[in-house]
């Protein structure tokens, strides 16, 4: 039996096995799910508009409203992670989530899917921060930007599929069937991860519940690893997860420039997943074609995200950060101005997408190595609850800017602004947690 009884320690030394490779793949799919989940009222937006006769203002709150329950999701229900586990809030999640997308299906009226929504936001938010924590707690050291950039991208990449699903579905039974679907995946994906997804061995370790020592060694068998013969000495005190600890003397400053980062980053990043496939359709684009450009934007997304965590590992993750968003300001500026042709607008779509959520996955992998064990699920949902006020407040402006009659140049060059903080905050972020390994 190894000496140590220090799991971070254990990870960092070894190979990567079979089952932290397993766990990072299932923690992608459940992200890409989320994708499918999120992003399906972007694709069923012009269908239900069109049904319904509804005015942009109404469509900007229906974009925001699941948005408004992945904050509180994030945020409030996401902690507790750090108290029961990532493993039961990721099928506590996945339960909320399937019920609210079957019954979204049976929506008549705007109120009832703005509600809808809200309850899948709730579910999607506290998911979303339990993947995060559980991938860089069974990763190494030196792998951890990649694994968390690659789970990362796992969300762009399930709203790509979802885009052209959406098409076939709605062709074929209506604008429901794509809500249906993402309720029976979502429902699926609960026994997949009771039977196959193990609990994190740090926070067994941290936390110590009953059965910690048994359980973390049933692990170590999966993965051929050595038993352990103690747990460390557990914590005299337990931390509550508590906004509070992010912000004591040792998190503050890292926190509230993370926080700044994220909202801005969110803020541009969900007006273009929610306004550019009805944008391109009111440009004079079939809806179809619309999807595409909204796929074409998810799919540059994920290799985006994916080379940057494959990048970072090497150079840092702040100067890439930075490049990604000057790139994808300026290729913003230009779809802006670019005339309604298909071809050039899947291009820059895919570049927008490449550069602005590429660099979007930096904040999560900084989220992820910035806080300790004890209360990483806590930083990493309140960062992505801060941010995610930005995602409410961008869809629900594109409405008004516009049902204002604002051009499509205008609210292109508006959105990409935050970015341009966002490179401020990251530059400014220079915790030591966040130097290349």
């Amino acid at each position: 039996m190894p000496e140590t009884t220090d799991i971070r320690q254990l990870i960092d030394e070894n190979p990567v096995s079979g089952l932290q490779i397993r766990v990072i793949l299932a923690c992608f799919a459940l992200n890409m799910l989320d994708g499918f989940d999120v992003l399906a009222i972007a694709f069923t937006a012009p269908t239900i508009s069109q049904e319904w006769q509804l005015t942009p203002y109404t469509l900007g709150i229906i974009f925001s409203a699941g948005l408004v329950g992945m904050t509180l999701g994030a945020a409030f229900i996401a902690p507790f992670t750090d108290v029961i586990g990532r493993r039961a809030m990721i099928i506590l999640s996945l339960i909320a989530i399937s019920i609210s997308m079957a019954l979204t299906g049976l929506t008549t009226n705007a109120t009832q899917m703005i509600v809808m929504r809200v309850i899948t936001g709730l579910g999607i938010g506290s998911i979303l921060a339990s993947l995060t924590t559980l991938v860089a707690e069974y990763t190494p050291a030196r792998k951890r930007n990649l694994a968390v950039g690659f789970m990362q991208v796992g969300y762009p990449l399930g709203a790509t599929a979802g885009g052209f699903a959406a098409v076939w579905l709605i062709g074929q039974s209506g604008w429901p069937a794509v809500f249906y679907c993402g309720s029976l995946l979502s429902f699926s994906a609960i026994f997949v991860t009771y039977f196959f997804l193990p609990e994190s061995m740090e926070f067994l370790s941290t936390r110590q519940p009953a059965g910690a020592l048994q359980k973390i060694n049933q692990i170590l068998t999966r993965m051929g690893w050595p038993h352990i013969k103690a747990l460390p000495d557990a914590l005299k005190t337990a931390i509550k997860p508590s906004v509070k600890q992010l912000l004591t003397t040792d998190h503050r400053k890292w926190t509230l420039l993370l926080w700044g980062g994220f909202f801005m980053s969110f803020l541009t990043l969900y007006f273009l997943f929610s306004w550019v496939p009805k944008i391109t359709v009111d440009a004079g684009l079939p809806v179809d074609k619309g999807i595409y450009i909204g796929t074409a934007l998810n799919f540059g997304a994920f290799l985006g995200g994916t080379l940057l965590g494959y990048f970072s590992d090497r150079f840092g993750l702040r100067p890439l950060i930075i490049w990604f968003f000057i790139w994808g300001m300026i290729f913003m500026v230009i779809f802006g101005f670019s005339p309604a042709k298909l071809a050039l607008l899947f291009v820059l779509s895919f570049l927008i997408g490449f550069c602005v959520l590429g660099g979007f996955v930096g904040f999560y992998i900084s989220a992820a190595r910035l806080y300790p064990t004890e209360i990483r699920t806590t930083g990493v949902g309140w960062s992505i609850g801060a941010g995610r006020i930005g995602a409410i407040i961008g869809p629900y402006l594109g409405g008004v800017f516009i049902s204002f009659g604002y051009s499509t140049e205008v609210n292109f060059v508006i959105f990409a602004i935050p970015l341009g903080i966002a490179c401020v905050a990251t530059y400014l972020l220079r915790a030591p947690q966040l130097n290349p390994v």
